[in-house]
């Protein structure tokens, strides 16, 4: 769970717009942070098993959300994928 000053500091970090809060750019940044720290706690903690429920959630959201963005605003896609080091699709189809 991230606390209220680390998610202000994503939020700036991210933000479209000097009142943007919860832009898609905003909600992946969150999430992706969010689920490198449950990825984090899962390799120590093998068997908590609501943890990895939670985990999954957030990824699809994630996925979700990404593929919405990449329709909507495409440039905005490449760049945020680019900042949070996202494997993409085109990644990986020209490897």
């Amino acid at each position: 769970m991230l606390t209220k000053p680390e998610k202000d500091k994503i939020i700036d970090k991210y933000k479209t717009h000097a009142q943007d809060t919860g832009s898609p750019e905003v909600q992946i940044a969150i999430l992706s942070e969010e689920i490198s720290r449950l990825t984090g706690h899962l390799q120590d903690h093998k068997k908590d098993f609501s943890s990895r429920r939670g985990l999954l959630r957030k990824v699809g959201l994630r996925r979700r959300l990404l593929k919405y963005l990449e329709k909507d605003n495409p440039k905005s896609y490449e760049n945020l994928t680019k900042k949070l080091k996202l494997k993409t699709k085109q990644a990986h189809d020209q490897a």
